[in-house]
């Protein structure tokens, strides 16, 4: 295996361009667990870490830019006040050893179905910002899985950072898991609310992992509830309402039996961690006094 080290961006670049086989690496949490297990070994990998360029994160009007290189651990303590259901799921990922390491990007680019961080990104409506020595390219988050641990980037691109609108209502984070820590999601859920548009703009955004073969979103159960939950915050949540919020949700997955769960017991997760989800975070939007 050939070892690859660049120092700048744009050193990176060049590198991939030249060897377009070889795997980024940057805090090694998902690319060593699959090369110590001997689930794959790629020709070449493509160390990351000395470029600066991708450890920053900026505000751009409303739209946070988070560099490939910040860490799980730096969403948590910078970012969750303008994305807290993606920090939400930060706090989920592994141990702190883990967190300090690594990054969202490497959690896009391994695009397994049980990445914590897709469902948030889904749900609040992420753009993965890829680069090559051809220029840049900006590709929605519901358009970047492609299949189990297949993403849409070019064998030259390489991803330099994901764009996440700044949170506009509640967002929450779930996950099920065998323990409480340390464990990969038998299945997970995001949501956002988003009650701040013209009546007829107001969303709903969802976010599924660990239940299909890629992550997806719950379109039909996003477009129901948008157009049933009282937008001026006059109302508490209608539990019929929530129930089949939920149904629709579970509706959307395409769980398997493995060794992690079995399918049935997934779309019954799903479900409950839909309405459970919602309830907290209407409760959220309605004491924050609703639609502004």
């Amino acid at each position: 295996m050939d070892f690859l080290r660049a120092r700048t961006w744009a050193e990176a670049l060049e590198l991939k361009a030249e060897r377009p086989e070889a795997t980024p690496i940057q805090g090694g949490t998902d690319v060593m667990v699959e090369i110590n297990l001997d689930r794959g070994r790629p020709a070449a990998l493509l160390d990351l870490t000395p470029v600066g360029e991708l450890t920053g994160w900026s505000r751009e009007g409303e739209w946070i830019r988070v560099g490939a290189g910040v860490t799980y651990a730096r969403l948590i303590d910078e970012l969750g006040e303008v994305l807290p259901g993606l920090a939400q799921a930060s706090r989920t990922v592994g141990s702190p050893q883990i967190r300090n390491r690594g990054t969202l990007a490497g959690n896009l680019g391994a695009a397994s179905p049980a990445g914590d961080g897709h469902p948030p990104l889904l749900a609040s409506g992420g753009i993965v910002e890829a680069e090559s020595v051809r220029g840049t390219r900006l590709i929605p988050v519901a358009e970047f899985y492609t299949g189990v641990k297949r993403n849409a980037l070019a064998p030259d691109e390489l991803i330099r950072a994901v764009r996440v609108p700044v949170a506009a209502g509640p967002q929450y984070f779930s996950k099920i898991g065998t323990r409480n820590a340390m464990v990969i999601a038998v299945c997970s859920f995001a949501i956002a609310l988003d009650g701040s548009g013209r009546p007829g703009a107001r969303r709903v955004g969802t976010g599924i992992g660990s239940a299909a073969p890629t992550p997806l979103r719950a379109v039909a159960a996003e477009a129901f509830l948008a157009g049933e939950l009282d937008w001026t915050g006059g109302s508490a949540l209608d539990g019929e309402v929530a129930r089949r919020f939920g149904e629709l949700v579970a509706a959307a997955a395409a769980p398997i039996d493995d060794v992690r769960g079995r399918a049935a017991y997934r779309s019954h997760a799903l479900a409950v961690m839909a309405r459970r989800t919602l309830g907290w975070a209407w409760h959220d939007y309605l004491r924050a006094g609703g639609a502004r």
